[in-house]
């Protein structure tokens, strides 16, 4: 059983709390985006609404464990506190001397932030030593990082085992709730869109999903793949020509299990990788030499949207094209689009985080459907039914 934040008495006693606060930034360290940050606050609120010091730790990048300015959390305390309306505590350090002394002195309802975990190598090695000196921080754990929970490092993994007082965030456990039912108790139909450049960091969720979705909707980049392993030319779209064999056995898998798997009929193909490239709507038939895939076309999108507009649950997960260019985004925003109007009249619908999530709130429509997951990488491995080790590690 996993115990939420709720369940657990915060008054006067410092929660430990693992958040994701990984946002992007510009050049000058203005965060971009504060989704993530958003995120947490329904958990530290919970612990310091009810007098409990909320001690946040976070990584920010890929330092390589070592201390390096670019990926200081300073800017996101400033943007916390702004969200909070309150002060918040920053410490130069995420254990010793420095954090230890602000941890100390902090009082019932303060929140006080931790330097980026990862200045130290012990976090991603998930080292004793740097576990015992985190543990130190806190009198109860909570993990509310959904996003880092696949890594058994030493702030999602290691440190929940120091203490018998550890719980789960209010967003964790949205999040394994949502996509733990859309796939164990599914409102039916239940459809799977996945998209994305490659069919390499899918295989293990298509053949996942297959036992699991009555209709997978397949688009973006790897669909090329699929194509050469039916023997069609594709012109000089994206084709990872060691998984041909691979795609065609994905395909006879879905006719032997009876689960409808579509591919897109038409695709916007272009010249070069270039937003003001000249392209024009091909049959995926007829794609000519030079030519690359950079979109569904029109006729795919009407039929994905119907799927989708008639499912009981749909999971998202990978962008139809390449979003990023707006003459490619047109099948990416109508998937988007199709999620939202199917929420309206009914259906469950989960955005299993990463490049689909950045695009629905692109889009605007990140508060029209009902599930954005925080988490790219532990969504996906979610989907394929792996166990997560900062999910597991608060499994009492």
């Amino acid at each position: 059983m996993i115990r939420s934040i709720e369940q657990i008495n915060v008054h006067n006693r410092r929660i430990l709390t693992r958040v994701d606060f990984n946002v992007p930034q510009d050049e000058s360290g203005k965060i971009t985006d504060d989704t993530r940050i958003r995120a947490s606050i329904p958990t530290i609120k919970s612990i310091i609404d009810r007098g409990g010091i909320a001690v946040l730790m976070s990584h920010l990048g890929r330092p390589k464990g070592k201390v390096n300015p670019k990926y200081t959390l300073a800017p996101v305390a400033q943007a916390l506190a702004e969200l909070l309306g309150s002060t918040v505590h920053f410490a130069s350090d995420c254990i010793g001397p420095n954090a230890s002394s602000i941890v100390d002195q902090a009082k019932g309802g303060d929140v006080v932030l931790l330097e980026n975990l990862r200045f130290h190598d012990g976090e991603e090695a998930n080292d004793a030593a740097f576990v015992d000196a985190l543990a130190q921080l806190g009198d109860a754990y909570c993990n509310d990082a959904f996003g880092t929970a696949h890594r058994a490092h030493a702030s999602t993994e290691g440190v929940a085992h120091r203490f018998s007082d550890a719980c789960a965030g209010l967003l964790l456990l949205r999040e394994v709730e949502y996509l733990g039912t859309a796939l164990a108790n599914p409102k039916r139909p239940l459809v799977a869109v996945l998209g994305g450049s490659k069919i390499s960091g899918k295989i293990d969720v298509i053949t996942a999903l297959m036992s699991k979705c009555d209709t997978i909707l397949v688009g973006g980049g790897m669909m090329f793949t699929f194509y050469r392993a039916q023997g069609l030319e594709v012109g000089s779209s994206l084709v990872e020509a060691d998984k041909i064999d691979l795609a065609r056995a994905l395909l006879e898998k879905a006719d032997e299990m009876n689960v409808s798997l579509i591919l897109p009929t038409d695709a916007l193909v272009a010249r070069e990788f270039s937003n003001d490239a000249q392209h024009h709507v091909s049959p995926v038939d007829e794609i000519a030499e030079g030519w690359m895939g950079l979109d569904i076309g029109p006729a795919s999108i009407d039929t994905f949207t119907s799927v989708i507009q008639n499912a009981g649950t749909v999971v998202w997960n990978g962008p139809m094209g390449v979003f990023e260019f707006s003459n490619f985004a047109h099948g990416t925003r109508a998937i988007a689009e199709a999620m939202a109007s199917a929420t309206s009249t009914g259906a469950i619908t989960i955005i299993g985080g990463g490049d689909s999530a950045a695009a629905i709130s692109q889009f605007g429509l990140a508060s029209n459907v009902t599930h954005v997951s925080t988490g790219g990488g532990a969504s996906l491995e979610f989907l394929e039914g792996k166990t997560l080790p900062g999910v597991a590690a608060l499994d009492r």
